[in-house]
């Protein structure tokens, strides 16, 4: 009752621009060539690997509510990234990318409050190794959206909330880190957890699963700040040249005649820069995800099912690439600091519309990077099909089909258009040659 009365009256204000110094250049941060990459998370990807009732089984909240008949199951074997990363390796040697950004479940390595799995902490570190000597630039997200199964708790205590949170997510993150510095420069502490929050105690989409507990979702979103900026403070004292990359989650809002007092434009711009608006300060990158824009309107949700056609992904979806110029030079002129799109991708079963989505919306990057924005790297997502969060394994988001048979990456067109792409940008910081699609392989066809 409190959000619609808000709604109605208007007296959700927009967020307020944080203090930023902007008469100063913008920092100095070294990168190298621009940034062409993938993304992809671990609970989406991996196979459990683990027999039940090992030591080093575990479960996440994910799997918890999943067994609640709160969302789809994932199932114990995805698509199979943690007992074969060879395979995903090889399919992104293929498509030619100088980055990969890749998940540690933080379950996997503290099955148990204070008790690790060193040999699983010491695959992530191999993969990173193996990424680094096929040329492919590791970028390591160390939360992406999963909680280990002891870190909830009945009632509000609960992930972010938990009493153990505070005690145990520095351990954890001082202990990847250390692993993984030798091979990782580039850390992403959070994977959207303003996406995360919203969906989880807003929405109820999400674990914890709380309608418009608006409440609760200010205690969690402090301690996610708290989080983030303790992860960035380790990560610097275990590496000092690495690189504190933010990814948060910013579709594009529009104004809508269904919104006349523009609160909820003004609640899901808070939403979009909230978290990151008290975490910028202590990141080199700032990186955002990008996929769709939207329209203030509680009938939009309803909208999505219906919504088919051209300008649609498969979810519904509003596909609308000169959002992600606007939204790039919003993000800048808010921030002042470089920019990486670290996802952007579509769900659909039609491949000639991945391709037309992916060339439109890096046509925008390139349009930004002419007119000024200092834009790094843009990642696609993703890699393979996989188990999509309560969309199940229903959004067909990779650049390659998964053959459950025989684990094999089938490579779309869209992955080798992006081969293309990339190999034919001779000057990849300013993506000169990105201004016509590169021909097609023979034999393209959708699929």
């Amino acid at each position: 009752m409190f959000a619609i009365t808000c709604a109605l009256s208007g007296c959700v204000t927009p967020p307020p621009a944080p203090r930023v110094d902007r008469t100063k250049p913008l920092p100095k941060v070294d990168t190298g060539p621009f940034w062409w990459g993938v993304a992809s998370s671990s609970f989406q990807n991996e196979d459990r690997g683990e027999k039940s009732g090992s030591p080093n089984d575990f479960r996440t909240d994910w799997d918890l509510f999943a067994e609640a008949g709160r969302v789809p199951p994932k199932g114990d074997n995805a698509v199979f990234s943690w007992s074969h990363f060879d395979r995903d390796l090889e399919a992104l040697k293929k498509i030619g990318v100088n980055h990969y950004r890749f998940g540690i479940e933080w379950a996997r390595i503290e099955p148990e409050p204070g008790r690790y799995n060193e040999a699983a902490l010491r695959r992530y570190v191999e993969m990173a190794r193996k990424l680094k000597a096929a040329g492919i630039e590791p970028i390591v997200t160390l939360w992406h959206f999963t909680f280990p199964s002891w870190l909830v708790a009945k009632g509000r205590n609960s992930r972010w909330l938990h009493p153990l949170y505070r005690e145990r997510w520095p351990a954890y993150v001082g202990k990847v880190v250390a692993a993984m510095s030798p091979y990782v420069r580039t850390f992403a502490p959070q994977n959207e957890p303003n996406g995360d929050l919203a969906l989880g105690y807003i929405s109820a989409t999400w674990p914890p699963g709380y309608f418009f507990s608006f409440g609760t979702h200010a205690a969690a979103l402090e301690e996610s700040v708290w989080g983030f900026r303790k992860a960035a403070e380790i990560i610097r004292a275990k590496r000092k040249d690495a690189l504190i990359l933010s990814i948060a989650a910013m579709p594009y809002w529009e104004h809508g005649l269904f919104d006349p007092t523009g609160a909820y434009y003004n609640l899901m711009q808070r939403i979009n820069f909230t978290h990151l608006d008290r975490t910028f300060d202590v990141c080199d990158l700032i990186g955002f995800n990008y996929y769709y824009t939207e329209y203030p309107d509680f009938t939009a949700l309803l909208a999505l099912k219906a919504r088919r056609g051209r300008n649609y992904s498969l979810l519904g979806w509003i596909i609308q690439p000169r959002s992600l110029y606007k939204q790039i030079q919003r993000v800048q002129k808010r921030y002042h600091k470089p920019i990486v799109v670290t996802e952007n991708g579509i769900a659909t079963a039609k491949d000639v519309k991945r391709v037309r989505y992916l060339f439109n919306h890096i046509l925008e990057v390139k349009e930004a990077l002419h007119d000024g924005a200092d834009v790094r790297g843009y990642f696609v997502w993703t890699l393979v099909d996989n188990y999509e969060w309560h969309h199940g394994y229903k959004a067909p988001f990779g650049m390659a089909k998964f053959d459950r048979a025989s684990g094999k990456r089938l490579l779309r067109p869209s992955a080798l258009f992006y081969r293309g792409l990339i190999d034919s940008s001779q000057d990849s910081n300013l993506l000169d040659d990105v201004s016509t699609a590169p021909e097609m392989p023979p034999g393209f066809v959708e699929r």
